[in-house]
């Protein structure tokens, strides 16, 4: 029997862990890197070890490390969870040798296919449909798709529409590879534009019982990365899920699994599908199973790591739930990760942590807590199940549109559009979904815009006030004046008076003001009541509304005109990492063509030219460490 657990990961995944153990008698420990010292994982467990260091490769990818910790706190099992360890054989045998339970598949499944090459041709030995590795790329269909042999979570993939791009590709899915996995093998195949991505949840038990838990959809993409995720997969034929599902069972008996695992599938247009890889581990999109089973995962991954038996049938699917990642990151500035302090995040409709159907929130960020580059930018995964698809992504989509985020940029807006779009609702799903409408998904606005600023400015003014609310004359005299500028660009020169007869705001004749204080504001429009929750954190103006949310920046009235950034400068957008530069001094370049790129919080971005011009100044090399704002070259414009 299992008496004491280490989790072998951090934040939402760590928390999961954790609240089965508790519901099960078990004691919990922890791991944390020292950015992670005082975060809510850490904080929870029973006991909490360190690792010191920051990044993954000094912390949570020491397998040494954490087999110590393990040890020193009297742990006897090891869960990986997801990502870091989760899928590294020679650590899961590690845990082993050291005497201890891995809560997960054999060292020998892991192995098996840890590479997706030796994988694709184990499963056609099986009898499991593969789509075929290009031999010749000269001779394929065009896109071709770049994969890391050794890879995940869309790193070392690059898509190739043109045969001159290909040799590129290769360089740059090598170096990423090689850098975040250890293997620079990388492999062609034909590419999907518009294929769904499919998976089947498998569990297993050493007596030999293998279950298909019914499938899941993960086609909303974004660089090759889940962003929303649905059970069951819909409009699925009952023959093509029966061949999913007995696809998913050969591919696990091929390689003797055992526990919690996922057979990933590409379902083409003519209704096709293809093997893809195999997750030795328990996915991201794991609660969306549970809340269609009513199954604990974590549980039977515990109790078949302590030898019980599945008994009976894997449970049917009732009703639908849906998954939607909550990333720090601005989608209309091509995905861009954001980095700060996560001031308050609240979830503001009826919901329970880690467990349970109607609305379900598992994250690992709390309030307070900072977002840096060491980790994945994930803040949460929000669920909803309802007995209806349409029911659940109404559920889902709501409760963000009213939850209150403050801190760095998220893709809550494009989540919330997901969810209401026409075509996500009609089923029509591949992994191009997000780039063929981003136009709709990312475009500006979706807030309160006017009347927004306006509540933000009177809520300042109620929180200046004394005796006498701020801007109240006996006389007439000149309009109290705030200016602001929305994520979007949009700036608003807010103007009113608080008179005797009432408010009196530029462009918003009519509208009354109810009452102001520092947090709320109500105005009315006509026959219309508007309420606003307003939070200021430094010059940053958070306005939450139930139909959505508006962050606004406080700008001063008067700009200091030595504040002017050379419109040729390019400034870090981030903190991170200098990967490799595309450019040297002197060269002729065009708008938007790639100087250089960063990496941070395991993704790579590309630094582009601003407009046609010379790079007159490159400021930084490969390997360098830049922070936000840091000038990295400076393209001179063409007159």
């Amino acid at each position: 029997m299992i008496t004491n657990l280490l989790v072998a990961n951090r934040g939402e995944i760590a928390r999961r862990v954790f609240r089965t153990c508790r519901s099960l008698g078990i004691a919990t420990t922890a791991v944390h890197s020292d950015p992670d010292a005082a975060a809510p994982h850490t904080r929870e467990a029973d006991t909490a070890v360190r690792l010191p260091g920051a990044t993954p490769a000094d912390t949570y990818l020491r397998g040494d490390l954490v087999i110590g910790a393990a040890l020193a706190a009297g742990a006897d099992a090891v869960h990986p969870g997801y990502g870091f360890l989760s899928e590294n054989a020679a650590f899961a045998q590690a845990v082993l040798d050291a005497g201890l339970t891995w809560i997960g598949p054999p060292p020998a499944a892991i192995a098996a296919m840890g590479s997706k090459t030796a994988a694709k041709a184990l499963m056609a030995a099986a009898g499991v449909p593969v789509l075929a590795a290009v031999t010749d790329p000269a001779e394929a269909d065009l896109p071709l798709l770049v994969k890391a042999a050794a890879g995940g979570g869309g790193r070392g993939m690059r898509v190739v529409h043109r045969l001159d791009e290909l040799a590129g590709a290769l360089t740059a899915a090598r170096a990423e590879a090689a850098k975040n996995f250890g293997d620079d093998e990388v492999f062609c195949e034909r590419y999907l534009p518009t294929g769904r991505h499919v998976e089947v949840q498998l569990l297993a038990d050493t007596h030999g019982t293998v279950w298909a838990v019914g499938d899941r959809d993960c086609s909303v993409q974004r660089r090759h990365q889940k962003v929303v995720e649905e059970a069951p997969a819909p409009g699925l034929p009952a023959e093509l899920r029966a061949g999913l599902h007995a696809a998913a069972v050969a591919a696990a008996r091929a390689i003797g699994y055992v526990g919690a695992g996922t057979a990933e599938f590409l379902l083409a247009e003519d209704g096709r599908f293809y093997f893809l890889e195999m997750n030795t581990r328990l996915q991201v999109e794991h609660p969306v199973t549970e809340a269609v089973t009513g199954l604990d995962l974590v549980a039977l991954q515990l109790a078949v790591a302590e030898g019980e038996k599945l008994t009976g049938e894997a449970p049917e699917p009732v009703g639908c739930a849906i998954e939607a990642r909550l990333y720090a990151e601005d989608p209309a500035q091509d995905w861009r990760p954001a980095t700060g302090t996560v001031h308050r995040f609240e979830l503001r409709s009826p919901h329970d942590e880690f467990t349970g159907r109607g609305l379900r929130l598992d994250s690992g960020t709390g309030n307070g807590d900072e977002i840096t580059v060491h980790y994945d930018a994930m803040l949460a995964k929000v669920v909803a199940w309802a007995p209806t698809r349409p029911a659940a992504a109404r559920r889902l989509a709501d409760a963000l549109a009213r939850a209150r985020i403050h801190g760095p940029a998220t893709n809550r807006e494009l989540l919330v559009r997901t969810l209401r779009h026409p075509a996500f609702l009609a089923e029509r799903l591949h992994t191009g979904f997000l780039t063929e409408h981003a136009a709709v998904l990312t475009a500006p606005g979706g807030g309160a815009g006017e009347l927004a600023a306006l509540a933000a400015a009177l809520a300042d003014a109620a929180g200046r006030r004394t005796a006498l609310p701020s801007g109240w004359r006996n006389l007439p005299s000149q309009p109290q004046v705030r200016r602001y500028r929305a994520a979007d660009g949009a700036e608003f020169d807010v103007r009113y008076r608080l008179t005797r007869d009432g408010l009196q705001a530029e462009g918003h004749p009519g509208t009354v003001l109810e009452s102001a204080d520092a947090e709320r504001v109500v105005l009315r429009t006509g026959q219309l009541r508007h309420a606003f929750d307003v939070a200021r954190h430094g010059d940053r103006v958070y306005v939450d509304t139930p139909a959505g949310a508006t962050v606004l920046t406080a700008l001063e009235r008067f700009p200091d005109p030595a504040a002017h950034t050379d419109p040729g400068a390019l400034l870090a957008p981030m903190p991170g990492t200098v990967v490799r530069t595309a450019a040297v001094v002197g060269d002729i370049v065009t708008a938007g063509q790639p100087l250089l790129w960063l990496e941070a919080m395991k993704m790579e971005h590309r630094v582009t030219a601003p407009a046609d011009g010379v790079l007159t100044e490159l400021l930084v090399t490969p390997g360098r460490q830049v922070e936000l704002g840091t000038l990295l070259a400076v393209v001179q414009r063409k007159p």
